[in-house]
């Protein structure tokens, strides 16, 4: 079986990246973390592989604002759950793998108590002096690994 690659972005404010696409290409499945703001962004990113989608807190326009809260779902034998800030991840998260966060616009990617937490950061507008950028999960025999993918310096 080969490894699934999922591509993970957050935070796109309205902005879908050239950077963003090339960098997502080929990937099996694309995990969007919320702060999307117009339906563009996904109609875009849905070109390239299957979507699951969350809505952040910028998300308030009628055609995204539908979307759900949090996502729980099965990818390369791993469970991932999927919500805009941390803050409102579950203290109990049974059955979980891995957790896909935006929100911070910080990318991060942290082992803590068995999970694997993954923050892309931002792929949208600059914001302060954070990076741009997005994540890419490989999943292979039930193992994952995450690495940050700085799209712009």
């Amino acid at each position: 079986m080969h490894a699934m690659r999922v591509g993970l972005i957050s935070d796109t404010h309205n902005l879908v990246r050239p950077e963003a696409l090339d960098a997502l290409r080929g990937v099996d499945h694309i995990v969007h973390a919320g702060d999307i703001c117009k339906r563009d962004v996904l109609d875009a990113l849905a070109q390239l592989a299957p979507l699951t989608v969350v809505c952040g807190n910028n998300d308030i326009a009628d055609e995204v604002a539908s979307l759900p809260e949090r996502a729980r779902i099965e990818l390369g034998g791993l469970t991932l759950y999927v919500v805009h800030d941390i803050a409102d991840v579950p203290k109990q998260l049974d059955g979980i793998d891995i957790v896909v966060t935006g929100h911070s616009h910080k990318p991060l990617v942290e082992q803590r108590n068995g999970l694997l937490f993954v923050n892309p950061g931002s792929a949208g507008p600059h914001r302060f002096k954070l990076p741009i950028s997005l994540a890419l999960l490989e999943i292979e025999s039930g193992k994952a690994e995450a690495r940050i993918v700085q799209l712009i310096a």
